[in-house]
C-alpha cells in the first residue's frame, strides 16, 4: 500500500511538472535544403575554388579618401541608423514576449471614509468611520500549448532577421560609396581629358587660320577646325555637373549636406583600379555571405514560429490566480491588527465556438509562412543571378578595356602624325579632323571602360556578400529624451545626438 502511493505521488508529480512544462503545437522550423549549382558558369573553371576574401574589400582599390568616406558613411550614415534603431525594436519585442512567460504580480491600495446617517445607525447619532486596504493580486497563464514559448521563438528570429538587415544596409551602403566615389573619379578624369583635347584642337584651329591668311588653307577648314574645339569644350558642362551629382550623392550617403564633401574631392585623382579581381568561391557560400538571404532565412523561421503561435489559440489555455488583501479602520492598524483575506485557483478558458476565426488565424499563418519561404527561394536565385551577372560584365570590361587601350594609344599616334603632316603641308586638314575626333573619342571611351571595370568590381563584391564586417554600436539612441519623468505640463524636451562622425572630430 506505501508502494503504490509512493508511485502514486511519483505520477501525480510528474504530470504536474509535465502539465507546468507543457508542450508545443505547430511545426518545428527546420532550415530548408535547396539544389545550388557547383560552380559559377562566369568564372573560369578550377579544381579547388578559392573561397572570397571579402573582409574590407574596398581597401584593394587603393585609395585612402575611399577608406576614409566608407568609415564615416558607416558612422553617420541615416539608413545605418534607422536598422540599428529596428535592431533595438526587435530585442525589445522579444524582451516584452519573455515577460509573458512569468507571473505578474500587482498591489493594491484604497482607503475610504463613509458616514451613516442617525437613521440608519439606530442609535439616534450618524456614524463616520474609515477603512483602509492593501493587498496584493497575481496572476500567471500556464504556457501549456506553447503560445508564448512560439512568441519568444518568433521573437527572437525577429532579432536575427533586424541583424541581418542591418549588415544589409552596411553592404549596401559599402557599395554606394565605392561606386559613387569612382564615377567621381571617372568625370573628373573625362573632364580633364576634354580640357586637354579641346586646348589641342584650339591651337589646330589657330594653325588653321594662320594657314588661311598664308593662303594655304580654306575657311571651310578654319570653320571646321574652330567647331571640332568648341564641340569638345560642350562635352565639359555636362560632365561637371555629373561630377557634382556623385560628391552630393556621396555627402548624403555620409550623413552630411551635399555639398560637405566638395573640397576634399576638388583635387582630381586617378580612377581606383582593383589589384586583382576577387575569388567567388562556391555558389553555396551565398547563402552564408548574402545578408538579404541570411534575412530571408530568418523571416521565414519567424513565420513558422507564427503558426504554432496560432494553433495554441485552438486549446484551452490553464491560469493561475490569487491574491491577498488586508484591510483595516485605521492605517497603522494594516500590518497589526487587520483583517487579513486571501484567495487562489486556477481558471481555464475553454474554446468552444469562434466562428471559424481562430482557424482561419492559423490559415493566415501558415499562408504568410509559404510566402517567406517563397521570398527567400528567390533571395537566393537573385544572389545568383547577381554573382554571375557580375562576374561576366567585369571580365567582359576587362577584355575590352584591354581593347580600347590599345585603340586610344593608335589613335593618339594617328593624330599626332597627322598633325605634322598638316603643319608641313603634306596632309589635308580632314585628316587632321578625323583623327583628332577619333582620338579624343576612344580615350574618352577608355576611361569610361575603366570606370565600368571598377563598379563592376564593387558589383562582383556587394553580389558576393561582402560589406561591413566590424563590430557596429546599436545601443546608443538617435534621439535622448529628457524631462520625461511626472510633471504637472510643459513640453517634452528632445535632444538629438549628433552623428558619431560629428563627435570624434
Amino acid at each position: 500500500m506505501t508502494a503504490t502511493a509512493s508511485a502514486l505521488r511519483v505520477g501525480i508529480a510528474a504530470s504536474l511538472a509535465l502539465l507546468l512544462a507543457g508542450c508545443a503545437v505547430g511545426p518545428d522550423y527546420r532550415t530548408p535544403s535547396l539544389a545550388m549549382p557547383v560552380s559559377w558558369k562566369g568564372e573560369a573553371a578550377k579544381t579547388r575554388p578559392a573561397r572570397p576574401q571579402l573582409s574590407q574589400w574596398w581597401r584593394n582599390l587603393g585609395d585612402p579618401l575611399l577608406n576614409a568616406l566608407v568609415d564615416e558613411a558607416v558612422a553617420g550614415n541615416l539608413d545605418v541608423a534607422s536598422a540599428k534603431a529596428a535592431i533595438r525594436e526587435a530585442r525589445a519585442t522579444r524582451r516584452q514576449a519573455v515577460g509573458g512567460l512569468f507571473p505578474t504580480v500587482d498591489g493594491t491600495a484604497d482607503a475610504d471614509r463613509t458616514k451613516t446617517a442617525a437613521t440608519q445607525t439606530g442609535t439616534g447619532a450618524s456614524v463616520t468611520a474609515s477603512t483602509f486596504q492593501s493587498g496584493f493580486d497575481a496572476s500567471w497563464e500556464l504556457d501549456l500549448f506553447g503560445a508564448t514559448r512560439r512568441e519568444v521563438e518568433a521573437a527572437t528570429y525577429g532579432v536575427d532577421a533586424a541583424n541581418e538587415e542591418l549588415r544589409s544596409t552596411l553592404l549596401t551602403l559599402v557599395g554606394d560609396v565605392a561606386q559613387n566615389y569612382v564615377e567621381a573619379r571617372g568625370y573628373q578624369a573625362r573632364i580633364a581629358l576634354a580640357r586637354r583635347t579641346a586646348a589641342s584642337q584650339r591651337e589646330t584651329a589657330g594653325l588653321t587660320r594662320q594657314k588661311l591668311e598664308a593662303g594655304s588653307a580654306s575657311s571651310v577648314d578654319a570653320a571646321n577646325a574652330a567647331g571640332l574645339a568648341a564641340t569638345t569644350a560642350a562635352e565639359i558642362p555636362s560632365l561637371e555637373s555629373s561630377l557634382a551629382q556623385s560628391i552630393h550623392r556621396l555627402g548624403v550617403l555620409t550623413g552630411r549636406s551635399p555639398a560637405s564633401l566638395s573640397p576634399r574631392m576638388a583635387a582630381t585623382k586617378p580612377i581606383p583600379s582593383p589589384r586583382r579581381p576577387p575569388a567567388a568561391g562556391l555558389p553555396a557560400d551565398v547563402l552564408l555571405t548574402r545578408p538579404d538571404v541570411r534575412r530571408a532565412e530568418r523571416q521565414l523561421a519567424q513565420y513558422t514560429a507564427k503558426i504554432g503561435q496560432a494553433e495554441a489559440a485552438l486549446y484551452p489555455s490553464v491560469s493561475l490566480t490569487g491574491s491577498i488583501s488586508t484591510t483595516s479602520s485605521k492605517i497603522g492598524d494594516l500590518a497589526k491588527r487587520s483583517t487579513i483575506g486571501w484567495s487562489y485557483g486556477p481558471s481555464v478558458n475553454v474554446p468552444l465556438f469562434q466562428g471559424g476565426s481562430l482557424r482561419a488565424a492559423v490559415d493566415v499563418a501558415k499562408a504568410q509562412r509559404d510566402q517567406y519561404f517563397v521570398a527567400f527561394k528567390a533571395s537566393v536565385l537573385t544572389a545568383l543571378e547577381d554573382v554571375e551577372n557580375a562576374l561576366v560584365s567585369l571580365a567582359k570590361e576587362r577584355q575590352r578595356a584591354g581593347q580600347l587601350a590599345t585603340a586610344a594609344s593608335n589613335y593618339r599616334e594617328a593624330a599626332r602624325l597627322a598633325r605634322e603632316l598638316y603643319r608641313a603641308g603634306s596632309s589635308d586638314f580632314l585628316d587632321v579632323l578625323d583623327a583628332e575626333r577619333s582620338a579624343f573619342e576612344a580615350e574618352d571611351a577608355l576611361l569610361q571602360s575603366r570606370v565600368l571595370a571598377a563598379t563592376d568590381y564593387v558589383a562582383l563584391n556587394k553580389a558576393l556578400g561582402g560589406g561591413w564586417d566590424r563590430p557596429v554600436d546599436v545601443s546608443k539612441p538617435e534621439v535622448v529624451d529628457v524631462a520625461t519623468g511626472p510633471r504637472l505640463g510643459g513640453q517634452v524636451v528632445v535632444a538629438s545626438r549628433p552623428p558619431p562622425s560629428a563627435r570624434s572630430r
